[in-house]
């Protein structure tokens, strides 16, 4: 192991966050994903994160993807980048997939389907999967992502509770998370109407992207569309933190030019790897670890 791989493993808290991502592409094309200064943007919204979801790709050929995958592998030295990508998605000639991205040096794929939407609920039923997680405390993870129509989004959102249930029985594990899309707010989805959902009243759900959030580029919007929810208790007692990425701000953007990669913001969670409660190195106990394994190392004459 290298000087500053073992610095960054005995350093409190380092090496212990995982980052999960849910990201609105909106119509992510071939043609869009061509232009130069959105493939750049997409490019570094990806490499923030272990595991990404993104919605809205419309790619049926999937060379969208390919060329995302390519540079964002050409980006980042970190580690290489593999995806999993449902088929298309849809009632009628508009077909969206979900496309999970994720470092393969870090997660593997155990499994995925797509939910068996036998009464038509969804316009675009989840496709769900489940994937290693490094963590003595919660060895694999599943995720639920969801993009809704804003036509249907309490019926949806209902429905997604019967999801749960389903990916529950099929891999007996409640540790999950819900996320993506779901037009949870503002006309979509008003305040009470979204206090009676079956993933509000009943208890286990951890909404953990606040209904005062802002998940929306425009100024002109302050809606809280883009959620992530957690169930079980391994899965939410790693919780370290989550929020909606403020990709322009973060990237000096200006609105017209963050309109061209997407009008959400990409939402995050991070879990902590480690057990909960562990308390970390002090200073002491780091410079004794050090001084006994530099030598080994051959760091010192």
């Amino acid at each position: 192991m290298h000087y500053p791989a073992m610095l960054l493993l005995l350093l409190p808290g380092g090496a212990e966050a995982f980052r999960i991502c849910a990201f609105n592409g909106q119509r992510l094309t071939l043609s869009k994903a061509a232009r130069e200064h959105v493939m750049d943007t997409f490019v570094r919204i990806l490499a923030r994160c272990d595991i990404m979801v993104l919605q809205e790709v419309v790619d049926a050929s999937g060379s969208a993807i390919s060329l995302l995958l390519r540079e964002l592998n050409r980006f980042d030295g970190s580690g290489f980048y593999s995806v999993l990508s449902s088929p298309s998605l849809g009632r009628s000639t508009y077909m969206e997939k979900y496309v999970y991205v994720y470092r393969s040096h870090k997660t593997q794929i155990l499994d995925s389907y797509v939910y068996e939407d036998t009464d038509d609920l969804f316009a675009r039923e989840p496709f769900v999967a489940q994937f290693t997680f490094p963590s003595k405390v919660l060895p694999s993870l599943v995720l639920v992502p969801l993009h809704t129509t804003p036509k249907a989004v309490e019926k949806e959102l209902n429905a997604l509770y019967d999801v749960f249930l389903d990916v529950s029985q099929h891999w007996q594990s409640q540790d999950m998370i819900l996320l993506g899309d779901f037009n949870a707010d503002c006309a979509s989805l008003p305040k009470k109407r979204l206090g009676e959902l079956v993933l509000r009243t009943q208890a286990g759900f951890q909404w953990v992207i606040g209904d005062e959030e802002d998940t929306t580029v425009r100024a002109s919007t302050r809606c809280a569309y883009d959620r992530v929810v957690l169930h079980g208790g391994r899965c939410q007692s790693l919780l370290r933190s989550a929020a909606a990425f403020n990709f322009p701000r973060s990237f000096g953007l200006t609105e017209e030019e963050a309109l061209n990669i997407s009008d959400h913001y990409p939402v995050e969670v991070e879990l902590n790897r480690a057990a909960p409660g562990l308390p970390p190195l002090g200073l002491a106990a780091l410079l004794l670890l050090l001084l006994l394994l530099l030598p080994r190392l051959g760091l010192v004459a």
